[in-house]
């Protein structure tokens, strides 16, 4: 969760004091984009060498913006399209423990003089919360932030949400309050329930004046204090961090926690493709990765494989999660609603989706409020779903991962291009092949690439499915009714009636055991094969 004013970017946050840089790229209309050359890819599955295991680590959790959020009726419905369409299991957000949620202020008699003007713990709104999401097959991620103002040190604040960050100025009131709350879910749901749901410690305290108002040291001292209290409830909850940013703090959270005996049974941290524009040291990254730059397409991948690297060497058994990532931090980019973040979900995670155990997309909807609301019906949010719950075309490449079998095929490509690639994987009936096209320069250049495709022997095409400047794209029908900033109740439903992910009527030829197709650069395409066991 990064912040940016509206229309322009922090050039080298966590300082906010630092200079801004406008933010460049207006909204993409499919008008604006330039026909290029035929690009062709012919993919070589190894049908018959041994598979290997594909965990599905993106399907766990989902991201919403705020906790507060989770008390509207569309939140929860888009939470229960989510959990149906991309096999969610987890919720988080951040912002449990603030002030909006009344979790620890006086009561309403206080303001009339009927009671002390004490503040006291109330945990009615995010009970209220935790049942929504208990009602519709999800579990909450315990994220115990931030501060309630009752308890803060200082006047730090977030941005625009104006969430207390400093330090407790209690360590002793703060651990309490937190060992109160976990015992109240444990006495709410039971202890079973509430040991499905990870324990997190705060988001991003490495940006300092933006999430954390103290140093590196005080937020030890909050590690540890909180450790301490969700562990004295049950020793078996998990708990995890430091939930920073470009992977910062890792080891220095391993080294604390040896030493003072709380260790981290997990570890969190963010990043974004574009955080190689900060001018920071982001050790430790891949040693041997030679493009850095603010547009490197491969940013986010080194660093991850070089976290892994590095907790491989410190001999870390615990899960590793990337639970806040994508292509761009800018809180407006409206290439983040093009094809091409369909292209780039798709390429990472087909390249380090094995590396770690979760990976969360940032975020899950447009209903977020950290750089000032949304106007537009599509202003280039975060969220993989529209303020209407109108799927982008990058949660379409959510819902065709999903689709990809357990068992994972080796492929080999003509070319060495490694924007255009493919993930091939196997069920007892039949193959998915996803393959992905993603340009990381030029986003309103469009092209076109005809694939062809090794089938395996008796095998026979079946569905082919495309995100591209026109399917499964409802940001290009919206520009085709004249890109109004606020749909009328007829717009929405007719842009929701064409909403699902649909199969293209475009064809698919095969000639001697060959499977051919086209598609668009940027985008993605998923073609199904079915097996001779599935057409007997």
């Amino acid at each position: 969760m990064r912040l940016n004013a509206p229309g322009v970017s922090i050039a080298a946050y966590p300082n906010p004091s630092d200079g801004m840089q406008i933010l460049t790229g207006d909204a993409v209309s499919p008008s604006h984009h330039r026909q290029v050359a035929v690009r062709r890819v012919h993919f070589h599955p190894a049908w018959n060498r041994p598979r290997t295991p594909f965990r599905h680590t993106w399907e766990g959790i989902l991201n919403v913006d705020q906790f507060r959020w989770m008390v509207r009726r569309d939140m929860q419905e888009q939470l229960e399209m989510a959990q149906r369409e991309l096999r969610a299991t987890h919720v988080r957000a951040v912002g449990m423990f603030d002030d909006e949620l009344r979790v620890f202020c006086p009561g309403p008699g206080a303001f009339m003089g009927y009671e002390p003007k004490d503040p006291r713990t109330n945990w009615q709104t995010v009970d209220y919360i935790i049942d929504s999401l208990l009602d519709r097959n999800l579990q909450p991620v315990f994220t115990t932030s931030f501060i309630p103002s009752a308890m803060a040190s200082g006047p730090t604040t977030v941005f625009t949400t104006k969430a207390h960050t400093s330090p407790p100025k209690d360590w002793r009131e703060w651990e309490t309050f937190v060992r109160d709350a976990v015992q109240h879910a444990v006495d709410r749901y039971s202890l079973s329930v509430v040991r499905s749901w990870p324990f997190e410690v705060w988001n991003e305290p490495n940006l300092h004046g933006w999430f954390w108002g103290g140093t590196q040291d005080d937020f030890h001292q909050l590690w540890l204090s909180t450790y301490r209290a969700i562990k004295s409830v049950d020793a078996s909850l998990r708990v995890g961090g430091p939930s920073t940013a470009r992977a910062e703090w890792l080891e220095d959270l391993l080294e604390f926690g040896a030493v003072n005996d709380c260790p981290p049974d997990y570890l969190i941290s963010h990043v974004y493709n574009n955080d190689s524009a900060v001018d920071h040291p982001l050790a430790p990254f891949d040693p041997t990765a030679t493009d850095r730059g603010n547009k490197s397409p491969t940013f986010a991948m080194d660093l991850m494989r070089g976290v892994r690297a590095m907790l491989d060497r410190r001999g870390f058994k615990g899960e590793l999660h990337w639970n806040e990532w994508g292509r761009s931090f800018h809180g407006v980019d409206h290439h983040r609603e093009q094809p091409s973040e369909a292209a780039f979900i798709a390429r990472l995670l087909s390249e380090v989706s094995q590396e770690a155990d979760a990976f969360s997309y940032w975020c899950l909807s447009d209903i977020y409020d950290q750089v000032g609301y949304g106007r537009e019906a599509f202003f280039g949010g975060y969220g993989l779903l529209s303020l209407q719950g109108l799927r982008k075309p990058a949660y379409h490449a959510f819902e065709l991962l999903s689709m990809l079998g357990t068992e994972r095929i080796s492929v080999q490509a003509d070319g060495s291009d490694p924007t255009c690639n493919a993930i091939v994987t196997l069920s007892p009936d039949r193959a998915h092949v996803l393959v992905f096209a993603y340009d990381p320069s030029d986003d309103t250049t469009r092209g076109s690439v005809d694939v062809t495709l090794d089938l395996p022997a008796g095998a026979a095409p079946g569905r082919l499915f495309r995100v591209d400047s026109t399917e499964n794209n409802v940001v290009s029908r919206w520009h085709e009714l004249g890109s109004p900033a606020y749909l009328s109740r007829e717009q929405t439903r007719e842009l929701a009636a064409g909403n699902t992910l649909a199969p293209s009527s475009s064809s698919v030829a095969i000639e001697n055991g060959t499977a051919r197709f086209t598609m668009e650069s940027p985008g993605i395409a998923m073609l199904e094969v079915l097996l001779p066991t599935s057409r007997e």
